[in-house]
């Protein structure tokens, strides 16, 4: 049978919650949604929560509470999925990439100080930068932290993959070195809620503001309201121009459920990490590095092929893993390279280390649910794959 790279973990106080919320009176825009931002945001220990359809919302309605615009820049890393460099371009702002470190493989703080210093120079200095902590293991986001200080732009952590995780011995989404952090609830994520996302932050007018984008632009409190005659109805107005962009209850539910959890995935996820490091250790691959001081929220596995000890290459490898139903995955393809990125003049050696990267990993399977049998087949193909 198929072993995917990663799927999700639903239990029976899962479907409950979910049959719960079908048999009660708010489908959507319910009681479920508040708890769920109220459990993440306690877990996090951040302020506020924002829940919206998905991480890629979340994203956008952060570069707009952050006033990105026409006319603005947005830099994130180039090896990332395409949301995280997206959101700027839906904002009308353009978007630049900083290459990776060669060892986390995240956005590399060195290169970040070194373009940060020429874009000073040429006046160009980026409105947000978007860290996002790859595979779950945080950004040193207290390095970025210090570049925002002497820069003065804006910082969204993408932590789509990294909920559970821990920075410093605290959680990852406090807050603690940047503006907004945004979580994925996806099902190959480390919790779903199906489709959904979320962004948490420590300020109150930020809180305000993406939670009114992500309705419309709609209020109802009666201090956002302009006056108008009191002989007219205004249960609504609308002040800003807003999205769609609301988690409904169903969602919000299994997402809370799922919390309960949380913990207990992430030391799942460790465990199979860590039996993975032992099994590969004598194959021609490296495995994920770990920044000390750092807890992964362990989404994803990537390996490296050493590519210079096994006479196979990366697609060779890749294709016979598929061909023997282990479902591996790239992640990710530098952003740039897509189609749609090179029409805006991006070309092939922007950034070295990203692309170097790009062409000796893959994703191999990790989820709480894979057993020792499953993982064992896993290596077996591997090897045969190498060889």
């Amino acid at each position: 049978t198929m072993i995917p790279y990663g799927r999700q973990d639903i239990n029976q106080a899962d479907i409950d919650a979910v049959v719960a919320v079908l048999r009660s009176d708010f489908l959507t825009q319910g009681p479920a949604v508040p708890a769920f931002e109220k459990a993440v945001a306690d877990y996090c220990g951040a302020q506020h929560a924002v829940a919206v359809n998905s991480a890629t919302s979340a994203l956008h309605i952060a570069c707009l509470a952050l006033g990105v615009g026409k006319g603005d820049s947005v830099w994130t890393t180039p090896i990332t999925f395409v949301a995280s460099a997206n959101c700027a371009l839906y904002c009308g702002a353009t978007v630049d990439f900083v290459d990776i470190d060669p060892r986390t493989y995240n956005l590399s703080v060195e290169r970040l100080a070194e373009k940060l210093a020429l874009a000073e120079k040429t006046g160009n200095l980026p409105k947000v930068v978007i860290p996002v902590h790859l595979c779950g293991q945080p950004c040193d986001m207290a390095g970025i932290h210090a570049l925002s200080q002497h820069y003065g732009f804006k910082i969204i952590e993408d932590a789509s993959h990294a909920i559970g995780g821990k920075y410093k011995d605290e959680p990852i989404g406090n807050v603690r070195y940047s503006d907004i952090t945004v979580f994925s609830f996806h099902p190959v994520k480390i919790i779903t809620s199906g489709e959904g996302g979320m962004a948490v932050t420590n300020d109150a007018t930020l809180a305000k503001h993406l939670r009114l984008l992500r309705s419309h632009g709609i209020s109802s409190t009666a201090a956002d309201m302009q006056p108008r005659p009191a002989q007219e109805i205004w249960n609504y107005q609308q002040i800003d121009l807003g999205f769609n962009y609301r988690m409904t209850d169903l969602q919000a539910a299994l997402g809370l459920s799922q919390m309960q959890r949380l913990d207990a995935f992430v030391t799942q996820r460790h465990a199979i990490a860590k039996r993975y490091d032992q099994l590969l250790s004598s194959l021609p691959v490296l495995t994920p590095w770990q920044q000390a001081g750092s807890y992964s929220g362990y989404h994803l596995y990537v390996i490296r092929l050493k590519l210079n000890e096994i006479n196979k290459t990366q697609r060779q490898v890749y294709d016979a893993l598929r061909a023997a139903e282990i479902l591996v995955n790239l992640h990710y393809i530098p952003v740039y390279r897509q189609p749609y990125y090179e029409q805006m003049g991006f070309n092939v050696g922007y950034c070295p280390q990203a692309e170097q990267y790009y062409s000796e990993v893959v994703s191999i399977p990790l989820y709480p649910g894979l057993t020792a049998v499953q993982q064992n087949s896993v290596v077996v193909a591997l090897s045969e794959a190498l060889a």
